[in-house]
């Protein structure tokens, strides 16, 4: 039995929304509900009960997630029990706004714990507010971010670029449309996205800070539900079309400048766990590959 597939199926139970659960794990739904249901397979009995609207845990599945809590709570306390006691593994704190490094996480990992073996990763969810302060106020080691320009007290590694989309209603006139042009979307309106200092604006420009009567989003999770829900255009990388889908939205190309994703650490800190996310970021830049579709081939 694997053991990411517990995992999955405690933070499914946690969450009841397989687009929340997979977004934990830094995977798109997909990819995820396959992994619940070979789990489901194998183990012989229905885990969840799936409705258009809801997802909830069945009895058969209560008793199996209350094990498997268990035995993950066993796993993880084992390289504890066999550590002495005046020894302490580096932990490395990573806040993440959106999906992160998409398909690079893995390889990210791979080359941290190449140098630091015993490095211990802390994950924080990160927003178009503070995706910058919380590196810069020492709330996380490292962020990973939308990158727009130089910020002060800040060092980026930019790791990865996806093209730009428009996120259009499903029902809009664009929907259809295989690409979309400045001039096209021109007099829409726009859902309203925070960001009181370097945030998405240079990138999105003026639709970035678009007025509205609604409140403005925080997360890039969030933009697709935004738009389904006030019937309003937004901008986002094409990943998004993966680890946000919405049946009530679509995504366009779209001219403009694509969305880079870099790893940030404070300019000054020179400790050596943070020297090493920034070499691991520095290979993982060297691939420069467009995140863009389901089968790409980042990690080839």
């Amino acid at each position: 039995m694997d053991i990411r597939e517990l995992r999955f199926a405690v933070t499914l139970a946690e969450e009841l929304h397989f687009g929340r659960a997979a977004r934990r794990h830094y995977i798109s739904a997909q990819p995820f509900g396959r992994r619940i249901q070979r789990l489901e397979r194998e183990v012989g009995v229905l885990l969840f009960k799936r409705t258009s609207r809801r997802v909830t845990v069945t009895a058969a599945g209560e008793r199996f997630i209350s094990q498997a809590r268990s035995i993950l709570a066993t796993i993880d306390a084992l390289p504890e029990a066999g550590r002495p006691q005046d020894v302490r593994e580096p932990a490395l704190t990573i806040g993440v706004l959106g999906f992160g490094l998409a398909e690079l996480w893995p390889r990210f990992v791979h080359l941290v714990r190449d140098r630091l073996p015993s490095c211990a990763f802390v994950y924080e969810d990160l927003d178009f507010v503070d995706q910058y302060d919380a590196v810069r106020e020492n709330r996380v080691d490292a962020g990973v971010v939308h990158y727009t320009g130089p910020v002060e007290g800040l060092a980026f590694e930019r790791v990865l670029i996806s093209p730009r989309v428009a996120v259009v209603p499903a029902q809009s006139e664009f929907a259809d449309a295989e690409h979309l042009s400045v001039e096209d979307l021109d007099h829409q309106r726009w859902v309203s996205v925070a960001c009181p200092h370097a945030g998405p604006s240079p990138w999105a420009g003026r639709w970035g800070s678009a007025p509205s009567e609604t409140p403005p989003v925080r997360t890039p999770a969030a933009l697709p539900d935004a738009v389904a829900a006030t019937g309003r255009f937004a901008l986002h990388a094409a990943a998004a079309a993966r680890f946000y889908p919405h049946p009530d939205v679509r995504f366009i190309p779209m001219d403009g400048a694509p969305c880079e994703i870099a790893v940030a650490t404070r300019a000054a800190d020179r400790r050596p766990v943070t020297e090493t996310v920034r070499q691991s970021a520095r290979l993982l830049s060297a691939l420069r590959m467009p995140c863009v579709t389901a089968g790409s081939a980042l990690l080839s």
